[in-house]
Order: C-alpha cells, then sequence, then structure tokens
C-alpha cells in the first residue's frame, strides 16, 4: 500500500527548494511505498493563506520552514519563527523541518523553545545525503538535528534567556523607525513596559543601555529581525 505525504516548503530561495524536491524524489523513487505531494509557499504571506486553508482538512503531514522570510505586509509576521507558532497551534499534527542559516545559539535556542521542530538544520550543513537521512528520519518519527545544530545545543544557555514574539515585534517596530511613543498601539504593552523588554534585551546582549542602533544591529546579525 503507498503512504502519500503532503508536504508544504516554505521557502524563498529556489536552489534550496529543489533541493528539498530532489531529495524527496530520491526517497520515492527508492522507496515505491512512499510518494509526496508537494506544494511551495515563497514567503510569509503565501504561506499564511496555504496554512490555514489546511487548518480544518489537517492534510499537511511535513512543513520545510526556512526561518529567514520576508515579513507578512501587514507587519503579524515577522519571521519563519512566527509561521511556526502558527503552524503548532492550527496544525498540530504537522511534523516541522526547519532549516536555516542562523548558527547563534540564542537564535537556536529561541526557535526550539517557540517552534521545537521535529527537524532542525543549518543550510551550511546540507547535502543530498544528509537531507534524505533527515526527512527519512522524521518519516520513522525520529527527531533529526544536523551537526552544527547539536554542537550549538550544548552550549550552555539559561533557561531564563527567552526571547518571546513581542520581544521580536518590538525589535521589528523599531528596525522600521517607528518611534517609542508610537509602539503601544501596535505592541500590547506600556511604554515603560516596552522600555524594560528593551533594557533586558540589552543587557542580554551586553549592549549599552542607551544604544537603540546597536541593538537593532546585534538583533539582525543573530537573525531576530
Amino acid at each position: 500500500m503507498i503512504k502519500l505525504f503532503n508536504v508544504l516548503i516554505i521557502e524563498d530561495h529556489p536552489l534550496i527548494v529543489n533541493a528539498y524536491e530532489n531529495a524527496l524524489k530520491h526517497i520515492s523513487k527508492n522507496n515505491r511505498k512512499l510518494e509526496f505531494d508537494i506544494d511551495v509557499a515563497s514567503n510569509c504571506d503565501s504561506a499564511y493563506v496555504k496554512i490555514m486553508e489546511s487548518s480544518n482538512t489537517q492534510k499537511i503531514d511535513f512543513i520545510f520552514l526556512d526561518i529567514k522570510l520576508p515579513a507578512s505586509k501587514d507587519g503579524t509576521l515577522i519571521s519563519g519563527e512566527d509561521l511556526g507558532i502558527k503552524i503548532k497551534k492550527v496544525l498540530p499534527k504537522v511534523k516541522i523541518i526547519v532549516a536555516t542559516t542562523y548558527n547563534d545559539n540564542y537564535r537556536i535556542n529561541s526557535i526550539f523553545k517557540s517552534i521545537n521542530p521535529e527537524g532542525f538544520l543549518i543550510k551550511n550543513d546540507l547535502n543530498p545525503k544528509e537531507l534524505v537521512l533527515a526527512i527519512e528520519s522524521i518519516i520513522e518519527n525520529s527527531p533529526y538535528y544536523s551537526k552544527s545544530v547539536v554542537q550549538l545545543m550544548r552550549k550552555q544557555v539559561s533557561n531564563e534567556i527567552i526571547i518571546d514574539d513581542l520581544d521580536r515585534k518590538i525589535l521589528y517596530e523599531l528596525s522600521r523607525g517607528t518611534k517609542m511613543s508610537e509602539l503601544p498601539q501596535i505592541i500590547p504593552l506600556s511604554i515603560s513596559g516596552i522600555e524594560k523588554r528593551k533594557r533586558i534585551l540589552k543587557e542580554l546582549f551586553n549592549l549599552d543601555k542607551k544604544d537603540d542602533r546597536g541593538l537593532i544591529k546585534i538583533a539582525e546579525e543573530k537573525g531576530f529581525i
């Protein structure tokens, strides 16, 4: 009996999409009992539509999720991490395979806490053999993390360090030039609450308390915006 898996690839780089498709084709070629129906979304908006369309049928089995994606037009989905959080809520049975270029332990830790994906790959580690191995492992219900992810996970990161959805929204709005006086209209916090979160973020990244530009720069470097 043939087992059909519905796969959604959320990725804006055609070469990476092609690598996923080739890996899936290789697996089905070597195992005639497995087939894959593949769909692709290249940005947060189109991915969100496909996710919500599947929320009633729950027909998606696997999602390949890029983290560095253009924000949605309304700014509610800043990156693939926001999509991952949404997927966990509306498609709880879907297996998520995160693939990213980010290799910072704070960023990796944040993604694990918010999404807890079944697969986690650093794109620089990817090769056809490992990609096939990752997919086959997850089909067999075994989580798969690439070598760089395992090494980063071994680094000590305090369990108290959590850069959550509101923190990332604050960083995103600051990077767009939104004024502090305007933030409470966008983010459900008071000015003092926002300032407190900014202060904690600056302490986390060892920045001067007055250095908003430095905060935005390091947040971009670490992939939080």
